[in-house]
């Protein structure tokens, strides 16, 4: 059996009232030990993510910086390559990639933006996929698909990690995880996000058993490149109490499920730092799961939990 992955820690930020406070925040998160900062790609009440990362990383001397993700559908493959390459060079190689097909139905609905099906969104981010890797690579970009054409492209500025930064993609639906098993070098195990909107039936898809279903795709379609692949997981309710029981109950109704379940989901972080040290432990020896993203607002509350498992 393969050694485990050795655990690192993100945090996802959103917002801030001004300059001063978010590069307290970066610095914060640097300082309590966190790998990265990431910034989700959504319209609305966050900040806008190239900006925002690129004033963390300026905050920062080691802070990884990603999004997680961009959406391809808001930027055309080349202004996001050449945004994203000079993120890379601007950061000094603290850059990590990711890209994602788009979900969020309320995004569409407000900008005005088609929302196409999804295996036409997930169609037109492959071969932007495509795209941007050959920008990352240094190359002349000329490419002919059904959504896209570009003709004799100068990629410029040149990233400074190579082959490329690191390339995040993530999901919880079978062709994207599929996909991500096959490009990505990080795959972030989502909830399967169909539904466009969070509700009852998005939350369940990420419920234990679902989740097994998830990495079993991962792994057949990864084959022999599967060790080489860093399993994440945004962990999107994280509350550390003395009364794990307590809460797991007043929100189980809520999901629609048992207690216990609520527990066992890979995207919530419930109990004492002891306790969640443990989960997270048992999680990665079941999913190989190593690189929590854990939400802004329990950077703080996370740090013990952050300081005893990084590099274990």
């Amino acid at each position: 059996m393969s050694k485990p992955r050795p655990f690192r820690f993100s945090v996802t930020e959103r917002r801030a009232s001004n300059a001063k406070e978010w590069r307290e925040r970066a610095r914060l998160a640097e300082s309590l030990g966190y790998s990265t900062l990431n910034m989700p790609d959504h319209f609305g009440d966050q900040l806008a993510p190239i900006a925002a990362l690129m004033s963390a990383a300026d905050a920062t001397t080691k802070l990884r910086i990603g999004s997680l993700v961009f959406d391809n559908d808001y930027r055309h493959p080349v202004v996001l390559a050449k945004e994203a390459a000079t993120l890379d060079l601007l950061s000094e190689g603290r850059l990590d990639f990711g890209l994602g097909a788009g979900w969020m139905t309320s995004d569409y609905e407000e900008a005005g933006i088609p929302l196409d099906p999804p295996g036409v969104r997930i169609d037109r981010m492959a071969e932007g996929l495509t795209i941007i890797k050959s920008f990352f690579a240094g190359e002349t970009v000329s490419f002919t698909g059904k959504h896209y054409k570009v003709e004799g492209l100068e990629a410029w500025p040149h990233v400074v990690q190579k082959p490329h930064p690191p390339i995040v993609l993530g999901g919880g639906g079978k062709r994207m995880l599929r996909l991500a098993a096959r490009e990505a070098d990080i795959v972030s195990v989502n909830y399967n996000l169909s539904e466009g909107r969070v509700n009852r039936n998005l939350v369940q898809t990420g419920l234990a058993d679902a989740t097994d279903e998830k990495l079993l795709w991962i792994k057949e379609a990864a084959g022999d490149r599967f060790s080489r692949i860093e399993l994440a997981v945004s962990i999107f309710v994280a509350n550390v109490t003395d009364d794990r029981d307590a809460v797991a109950e007043a929100m189980a109704p809520g999901i629609g499920c048992e207690p216990r379940d609520v527990l066992e989901i890979p995207h919530f972080l419930i109990g004492t730092a002891d306790q969640i040290v443990e989960d997270l432990k048992a999680r990665r020896e079941r999913y190989g799961i190593s690189y929590p993203a854990i939400p802004g607002e329990a950077a703080e509350a996370l740090a013990p939990v952050v300081e005893r498992l990084t590099g274990t």
